[in-house]
């Protein structure tokens, strides 16, 4: 049996059930995919129609393995862990106060710096393999690169002991520097997939919605991770406070946005990847099922961190814990993670 570390569930009328064990993915008489707990990370329902038992939810808890829930279009709606793993009281205190003081700030550029570093980044990586093949998108691609690393001289002059006196400053960097970025990423997209630039929630054409989907799944791990670390996950820095908005996951979720999914997205158009979608422009079943799997696939390539090499998935949960070490006065600063290309 092969090893199976990320159980995604798309067909409308499966059901997940626990077998001695493994977790078993059926519909009807027929087995859809079988996955020992042993090795199993995360489940993911990505479907209506799904049910699963009490015996796979209880045997999920028991082992750490969050169960998530994604709509059609890749908004994460739900998820299931144990109640133990969010019983942390001491570095909750802790993340609560530093937004009143100087290490709210501090994050909050960490965050912004991280962000930008890795769009520049991310068009050196898609400029490199262009070199021979397309000098002239190459070059275009780094030199808007610099450009975006530009917007970090407006962070760096920033000053202030408080975040609502530096968010307005970060914001505008942020904004910025991403208009630049998607504007040069959108010439070397395939005409065929009929982009029309970055769109965020009810796009519908084929590269909005693969890069919504694809941001869907990493919120899901990035949000894991800050559970596990014992961080609140709705106690963030840039993104402002509101009922039900998990802002912490929002911001730690723009360090990673560009190696976890744009390069993966991006990569695959341009191999002509299939994207199929239903009337009302969702991604068809079999299409969220082939891009998850490329996309969980890719959270466990490794990537370099602190001069060594560790899957991406372990970096999620390296930088929440820095993050909590920060918070907690153990750390003196914290620093973003910075992709290489």
């Amino acid at each position: 049996m092969p090893i199976v570390e990320h159980l995604v569930a798309e067909v409308f009328g499966s059901h997940i059930g626990k077998y001695s064990e493994r977790l078993k993915l059926t519909k009807g008489k027929e087995v859809l995919a079988q996955a020992p707990l042993l090795h199993l990370q995360s489940v993911v329902i990505a479907s209506r129609g799904v049910s699963i038992s009490a015996d796979a939810l209880e045997a999920c808890c028991e082992r750490g393995i969050p169960v998530q829930f994604l709509a059609n279009d890749g908004n994460p709606y739900a998820a299931i862990y144990a109640p133990g793993l969010t019983g942390t009281v001491l570095t909750r205190r802790e993340q609560l106060m530093a937004y009143y003081d100087r290490r709210g700030v501090q994050l909050a550029i960490a965050f912004a710096r991280g962000k930008i570093a890795n769009q520049a980044a991310t068009l050196k990586y898609m400029a490199k393999s262009r070199t021979e093949t397309a000098p002239e998108m190459a070059a275009e691609l780094k030199l808007a690169a610099l450009e975006v690393l530009d917007y970090l001289a407006w962070i760096d002059r920033l000053e202030g002991e408080t975040l609502d006196n530096v968010r307005g400053t970060i914001l505008a960097a942020e904004g910025n520097a991403a208009q630049r970025y998607w504007n040069c990423i959108q010439g070397i997209v395939p005409a065929d997939y009929g982009w029309p630039g970055r769109k965020t929630r009810g796009a519908t054409d084929p590269i909005n919605s693969l890069l919504n989907y694809g941001y869907g799944i990493l919120y899901q791990q990035i949000q894991r991770a800050i559970i596990l670390a014992g961080l609140d996950p709705y106690a963030g820095f840039i993104h402002t406070d509101r009922p039900g908005k998990p802002s912490l996951v929002l911001d730690l979720i723009e360090e990673f946005r560009q190696v976890a999914v744009d390069r993966i997205v991006f990569g695959l158009v341009n191999r002509n990847f299939t994207v199929e979608q239903d009337e009302k422009g969702l991604l068809s079943a079999d299409t969220r099922k082939r891009f998850a799997e490329k996309v969980l696939e890719h959270f466990e390539v490794n990537v370099s961190y602190l001069g060594k090499k560790f899957p991406l998935r372990a970096v999620f949960q390296m930088q929440a814990r820095e993050i909590a070490a920060f918070v907690r006065g153990q750390r003196e600063a914290y620093e973003p993670f910075k992709a290489s290309w």
